[in-house]
């Protein structure tokens, strides 16, 4: 009979089963090797299972690492790139308003086309501050970088955007 030694954490015969074994040279009876293997069968089980669910084990098993916060840096950058890229969008169609309900079209001395300008170049340099924010979102260490990303992508989008608009209208004439 092959029992399961908890000890050595080992298999090995019993010894009246070698012993048997030397001196008839033959094979035990069939219900003793299903005895035999269905106790130890059950043996090694119970030592799985022992060593499965032990507390520690389940302990184990539960821990996670802590959760990432958000990049505060990444977050100011994400809402200050969508805040700039409407600022921008709202006053480029202000301006074209403005360009299409006066005769003639608008008077760049005029004070609302300074105003407009102003403003418009105000609200880069509020993509830009987004962009800074977001690359340095990107470099905080433990934080997840999301926003860093998103906030990076939009703030450069929406400068090169305005100032190829800007390059443009300027060749136009």
């Amino acid at each position: 009979m092959t029992l399961f030694n908890e000890k050595n954490r080992s298999w090995t015969q019993h010894p009246s089963t070698r012993a048997r074994r030397l001196s008839r040279h033959q094979q035990p009876p069939q219900h003793s090797l299903n005895q035999a293997l269905s106790q130890n069968l059950s043996q090694t089980l119970s030592y799985i299972a022992k060593q499965t669910f032990s507390p520690l084990c389940r302990r184990r098993a539960h821990q996670t690492a802590p959760a990432l916060k958000h990049s505060g840096l990444g977050i100011a950058a994400f809402i200050l790139s969508i805040l700039s890229t409407l600022l921008i969008f709202a006053l480029v169609t202000i301006a074209g308003v403005l360009e299409a309900t006066t005769p003639g079209g608008i008077d760049e001395t005029s004070p609302e086309a300074i105003i407009v300008g102003m403003l418009i170049f105000a609200f880069i340099g509020l993509a830009l501050v987004g962009l800074g924010l977001g690359i340095g979102g990107l470099n905080q260490k433990q934080r997840k970088k999301i926003f860093a990303i998103l906030g990076t992508i939009f703030s450069s989008v929406t400068i090169m955007a305005t100032l190829a608009l800007i390059t443009y209208g300027t060749t136009i004439d």
